[in-house]
C-alpha cells in the first residue's frame, strides 16, 4: 500500500515551528513581565520602610538635614517608582501583543493540520475505493472462470 504524503508538509512544519517561537517569546515576555513587577514590589517595600523611618525620626528630634535628606530619598524613590510603573505597563503590552501573535499562529497552524488532515482522510479513501474495485475485480474474475 502506498504511503500518505502531504504535498505541503514543509508548510505544516512551519506552522508548528512558528507556534513554538511564539510559545517561547510569550514565556519570555511574562518572565520580563513578572520580573518588573517583583521589582516594583521591592522599590514600594523599600519606600514604606523609609516612610516608617521617616516618621520615626521625626518624632525623635532627628536633625532637620537628615529628615531633608530621608525626603529627597522618598522623592528619588516616587521617581523610579512611577518609572517602574511605566515598565510594568510596557511589558505587560508585550506579554498581550505575544499572547495575541500565539493565538494568531495557533489559528494559522489548526487550518494547516485540518488542511492536511483532510487530505489524508482523502487518500484513505481513494485507497479503500482502489483495493475495494480490486477485490471486486477478482471476485468477478473468478467467477467467470467458476462458470466456465
Amino acid at each position: 500500500m502506498t504511503a500518505f504524503r502531504y504535498s505541503f508538509q514543509k508548510i505544516v512544519d512551519l506552522k508548528t515551528s512558528e507556534k513554538t517561537q511564539a510559545e517561547w517569546l510569550l514565556s519570555s515576555a511574562i518572565g520580563a513581565l513578572k520580573e518588573e513587577e517583583s521589582s516594583l514590589s521591592r522599590l514600594r517595600e523599600e519606600r514604606g520602610r523609609w516612610e516608617r523611618k521617616l516618621g520615626e525620626c521625626s518624632q525623635e528630634g532627628v536633625p532637620l538635614a537628615e529628615l531633608q535628606l530621608i525626603q529627597h530619598y522618598l522623592d528619588s524613590l516616587d521617581q523610579t517608582i512611577r518609572r517602574k510603573q511605566n515598565d510594568v505597563v510596557r511589558a505587560q503590552k508585550s506579554v498581550d501583543l505575544r499572547r495575541s501573535r500565539l493565538s494568531d499562529t495557533v489559528k494559522e497552524e489548526k487550518v494547516w493540520l485540518n488542511a492536511r488532515n483532510r487530505a489524508e482522510e482523502r487518500f484513505r479513501y481513494e485507497m479503500q475505493l482502489k483495493e475495494q474495485n480490486e477485490l471486486d475485480e477478482f471476485a468477478t474474475v473468478r467467477y467467470v472462470a467458476s462458470a466456465r
